[in-house]
């Protein structure tokens, strides 16, 4: 980011990887689908709620997904467009699903947001923007669904300015909104946009202009909206500042770009927004020291593991964000938890529920690592060098349950599904130290229908949840001897988790008080590093 920072090789340096982050129903599985349309790589976009499996969403593939319209894995998705090569994480939209998108957030460079012109900004969006930035993410901002009734144009922009602290700059400019919306005026190249309202699979007509004061204009819009057209953007250019790329790759402004995802429009200006300014590769930071992109030895971390993509193979694919170098198929990697040597062999490419095989992909890119299990996430894979990769993190959570297979025969089978989602991350799952059976722990509700669902899908064991006597859990740290004089005094307290970490589980407050009271050499944590 940064004048002197060394030139990246062009290969990595056309490289650009992002997540998009919004409110649910803000239109952001709407919008990944238009990306992969302009981007040559579906022929056509289904709708969420389309008919039939011909269109159906192609960024969302597990069933439930399908079934409700909502994102809630965060699947990768590469593609090319011009001289970019982008690798767009797509993110659960829904808040129950939010350990997942912050991991995800680990493995970008910068984040698209989107919010809804009607409502403009709301909480799960505000929670998100404060992990971007907490990671000092660059952040492109997509105002939606503007061809819908929507809010002053003005109100958004300062919602946007006062709720999340940050300078907003318009890219473009909507022309009315609701059923008079036209298009926009595109601010960075001085260029009118039209939308046809036709054909929603269309790229926007561009007419270049001679700014604001081209007699042209008056050919393609309405003497009024004109005349207020002039006016917004006279009293924009007064009161916004001016885009630049310096801060807006700092993390202290957002150009923000208005649209209608559905009738693709606004999508392509976005697309060219991140290609032109979005940055490159990032260094990634490790225990041990940043890893620059443009190191030639590879060296990568898992941040996400997705169990049974394909059903009919017990499969798991481990999503590595490539931190450094040439990766090519083949290669062996030592796999630095373990220490053991890994050939990957069948690396993957993703064009959401596609695969293909992988020759190769550079620093920037997400490739999937299928695996029968060694690759969990935090782990990293180098050349050689021992690095730990950091800020993955695992939250506590805050719901509780105790699982049971209806059929008692089943109940080993259930074990080994727990342990498959847990190491995914798709939920905890705690082992009492006293009594059998499993506690699952989420940080949303829904995570509990969505696993009964995998469970009983995946695995055919149809199971059941019952309340738990505990409200949430605390990883222990500290003096082992202390440790271990607490945990024999709390037996009932006492669990360990998928990794083997010691968890004490908590009713009330009080209990968590009362241990730091008594024991005050020790910690009590709610968040866990992720680190191999």
């Amino acid at each position: 980011m940064l004048d002197n920072a060394p030139t990246l090789p062009p290969e990595i340096s056309r490289r650009r990887t992002f997540a998009i982050i919004a409110h649910p129903d803000a239109g952001k599985t709407t919008l990944t689908e238009k990306f992969l349309l302009f981007g040559g790589a579906i022929q056509m976009a289904g709708q969420v709620r389309a008919k039939g499996e011909a269109r159906r969403t192609r960024s969302d593939f597990l069933k439930m997904e399908q079934d409700r319209g909502i994102s809630v894995s965060a699947s990768a998705m590469s593609f090319e467009y011009r001289e970019f090569r982008y690798n767009l994480v797509d993110t659960p939209g829904h808040s129950d699903f939010s350990e997942d998108t912050y991991r995800t957030l680990t493995a970008v460079d910068a984040a698209i947001m989107v919010i809804d012109g009607a409502k403009g900004v709301e909480s799960q969006t505000r929670k998100l923007f404060e992990v971007c930035r907490l990671r000092d993410l660059p952040i492109l901002t997509f105002c939606n669904k503007m061809d819908r009734e929507a809010r002053d144009t003005f109100e958004i922009i300062d919602e946007i300015q006062e709720n999340l602290a940050i300078d907003v700059a318009p890219a473009s400019w909507p022309i009315g909104s609701g059923r008079d919306f036209l298009g926009a005026y595109d601010l960075l190249n001085d260029r009118l946009e039209l939308m046809d309202r036709a054909d929603r699979n269309k790229v926007a007509e561009s007419i270049r202009l001679n700014g604001l004061d081209d007699p042209r204009l008056a050919d393609h819009i309405p003497a009024d909206q004109l005349a207020q057209l002039r006016e917004e953007i006279a009293m924009a250019r007064e009161l916004l500042p001016a885009f630049n790329r310096e801060a807006f790759l700092q993390g202290a402004m957002t150009p923000i770009w208005f649209g209608s995802a559905i009738n693709s429009f606004g999508v392509k200006e976005l697309m060219e927004g991140i290609g032109n300014f979005g940055p490159e590769p990032q260094p990634q930071k490790a225990a041990e020291r940043a890893v620059a992109a443009e190191e030639p030895k590879v060296t990568g971390f898992v941040f996400k593991v997705q169990a049974n993509m394909d059903p009919k193979h017990r499969d798991r694919v481990a999503f590595v964000r490539l931190a450094s170098g040439h990766f090519e198929r083949g290669m062996k990697l030592t796999h630095v938890r373990s220490k053991k040597l890994m050939a990957v062999t069948n690396p993957v490419l993703f064009l959401a529920a596609d695969r293909e095989l992988a020759d190769e992909a550079w620093a920037g890119d997400i490739i999937g690592i299928p695996n029968h299990g060694q690759l969990r996430i935090g782990d990293a894979l180098t050349e050689g060098e021992t690095l730990r990769f950091t800020g993955i993190p695992s939250f506590a959570p805050e719901l509780l349950q105790n699982i049971r297979a209806t059929d008692p025969m089943k109940a080993k089978h259930l074990e080994k599904a727990l342990m498959q989602f847990a190491e995914e991350g798709a939920a905890k799952v705690f082992k009492p130290a006293i009594g059998s059976g499993f506690i699952v722990g989420v940080v949303g509700a829904l995570q509990f229908d969505v696993l009964a669902s995998r469970i009983g899908l995946e695995y055919q064991i149809p199971v059941r949840f019952e309340p738990s006597q505990f409200a949430s859990a605390r990883w222990i740290s500290g003096d082992r001897d202390e440790i271990e004089k607490m945990v024999n005094l709390n037996k009932q307290h006492i669990a360990t988790d998928n990794d083997g970490d010691l968890v004490f589980l908590t009713r009330l407050q009080w209990d968590i008080d009362r241990v730091a009271r008594d024991y005050p050499a020790l910690r009590l944590t709610a968040t866990k590093e992720m680190m191999a």
